[in-house]
């Protein structure tokens, strides 16, 4: 497996990671058995870091983790954790908490549901927009300086908030959407990230499962059937994208799917792309990705097949566009 360091404050981890927000219901029933055969699977090819929130599953998925990564040795793996999302019953999404308290008590939950005495990497999920962010950073800054803490991420946060928080204490990492269909973070944020020496883990690589080449409009019980890329002529004109870099994907031999996540690497050492793969096969089909390698002609093939700013529709429902530092 090859590795990358999260810029000059953090880790040296694998070279891709697993995010397991699916593993706990996100796109619909994830079976326990295969996500945590999936886990294993991942640790055993050499996956080092592990990405998950508290409040995915509401918890189910700090516990699935826990089981799968016991009996592990602890210095195998990294956990890289978001906390602070608040979620009302009938999951509707209730703002963000990032009150120096609670972020000490989302931690105690989160050490006790995972089974560990410390997280690697701590982020807010969003930006509290009532608490500033040099309160939350120096409430993490406590738990690492107690050791329940290893390192300092962000999420979804921009420019402005990266500086003042990495001021308080050095972040290892912000954590954002960044792909083929999302490129907002190219304008200042990433540039911001090289200055200050933070790297970048990348989610949504495969944009939710459009750009994987396997989602088709209409299924059924599908949460992304609400979301504005996925929705009426914004879907069709997104999966016309998709085709297009299907064909430049069969000229280098590889799915989709597989150059969608070797575009992200390829923007820089410092960028580590998250896979969120719920099962061994979609796992299988998304390692061969770190062997793709990408020429400078490859890279300006991709671009005139899908443009930035060429998809339709914002990466969230509007509710949750407010929330974000950076947009599409």
């Amino acid at each position: 497996m090859q590795t990358r360091t999260l810029g000059n404050a953090g880790p040296t981890v694998s070279a891709v990671g697993l995010g397991a927000m699916s593993m706990s219901g996100a796109y619909g029933p994830a079976d326990r058995g295969e996500s945590v055969a999936t886990v294993h699977a991942a640790l055993d090819a050499g996956i080092t870091l592990i990405d998950t929130g508290d409040f995915y599953g509401m918890g189910h998925n700090e516990m699935l983790l826990g089981e799968a990564l016991r009996g592990r040795d602890r210095d195998s793996y990294l956990l890289s954790v978001k906390f602070g999302q608040q979620v009302a019953p009938g999951m509707r999404f209730a703002g963000q908490d990032s009150r120096p308290d609670s972020v000490k008590n989302f931690l105690s939950y989160s050490l006790t549901r995972l089974g560990v005495e410390y997280v690697d990497v701590y982020r807010p999920a969003r930006l509290d927009p009532s608490v500033p962010i040099e309160d939350t950073v120096g409430a993490i800054k406590e738990m690492i300086d107690a050791g329940y803490v290893r390192y300092l991420g962000l999420s979804e946060v921009g420019a402005e908030t990266i500086r003042r928080a990495h001021a308080v204490h050095p972040v290892a990492d912000l954590q954002i959407e960044y792909s083929l269909l999302s490129r907002a973070v190219e304008a200042e944020v990433l540039p911001t990230l090289r200055e200050l020496g933070i790297g970048l883990t990348a989610y949504g690589v495969l944009s939710r499962g459009l750009l994987s080449g396997d989602w088709a409009p209409g299924r059924a019980g599908d949460p992304r059937n609400h979301s504005p890329r996925f929705s009426g002529d914004n879907a069709g004109h997104n999966l016309a994208l998709v085709e297009a870099l299907r064909r430049v994907a069969a000229s280098k031999g590889c799915s989709v799917a597989q150059l969608a996540i070797a575009w992200v690497a390829a923007q820089g050492d410092d960028i580590v792309p998250l896979v969120g793969a719920r099962s061994r096969k979609r796992l299988d089909e998304a390692l061969p990705a770190l062997e793709v390698k990408l020429s400078g002609d490859d890279l300006a093939e991709i671009e005139t097949a899908v443009p930035k700013g060429a998809a339709r529709g914002d990466r969230y429902p509007s509710a949750f566009m407010s929330a974000l530092g950076v947009g599409n």
